[in-house]
């Protein structure tokens, strides 16, 4: 598993982040959630799942794409040593990802969700969140209010099932976080502050996790 990484100046953990199901870790997405996580102090990587690597547009069966995603983290073990781990991605791989961790992966720090889909547009019925009651991390959603695969209000309703989630409203956002409407901020600002969001989260979590706090 070849990792990608943007290393932080002075790191006090580190995230693999997985594509979704339409562009790989070269995407413009991809590319500035690393990059910006980075500036924050997060060693980021990111990884193309075998389909993507391989040049073909149909997603690879669940179980293949579980299995890069435990190659990651496992790769992401040797590359950055003690660093606290957390995992995620944008839509499926921030969803494999929680796959991988309802399934048991030790030692994760926590994951982070770029626009879950929770369901297939236009078919709420389609419930893609059975397994996360299992997942005894700490989860982060950063979820638009417009993303037809699962508004801000939906996830919200979720929450009360899970064991440890929060979630970062992106008003107005859809499934990219892009931000409609008159007077909308720029779309680098936009992430910019979710990538803030994301940072405070990630702090939050470590301060949890030292002895005795």
């Amino acid at each position: 598993m070849d990792l990608r990484i943007s290393p932080a100046g002075a790191p006090d953990a580190a995230i693999v982040l997985a594509h979704g199901a339409g562009a790989g870790q070269a995407s413009r997405f991809m590319v500035d959630a690393a990059a910006g996580l980075a500036a924050r102090g997060l060693t980021a990587a990111t990884f193309d799942f075998p389909y993507m690597a391989s040049g073909r547009k149909v997603p690879d069966r669940a179980d293949v794409l579980e299995s890069a995603w435990r190659e990651a983290v496992a790769a992401a073990r040797r590359e950055f040593g003690s660093l606290p781990l957390f995992i995620g991605g944008k839509s499926m791989g921030g969803r494999i990802a929680s796959q991988v961790a309802a399934q048991g992966c030790d030692g994760l720090a926590g994951l982070v969700f770029l626009g879950y889909p929770l369901h297939p547009p236009g078919r709420p019925e389609q419930r893609r969140d059975a397994h996360l009651p299992a997942i005894a991390e700490p989860m982060l959603f950063v979820q638009g209010t417009r993303d037809t695969f699962g508004t801000a209000d939906e996830v919200r309703r979720l929450l009360g099932e899970l064991r440890r989630a929060s979630l970062y409203e992106v008003p107005a956002g859809d499934h990219s976080f892009k931000v409609a409407g008159r007077g909308a901020p720029r779309p680098d600002a936009v992430m910019a502050q979710i990538f803030d969001g994301v940072r405070s989260w990630a702090g939050a979590v470590l301060i949890a996790r030292r002895p005795g706090a």
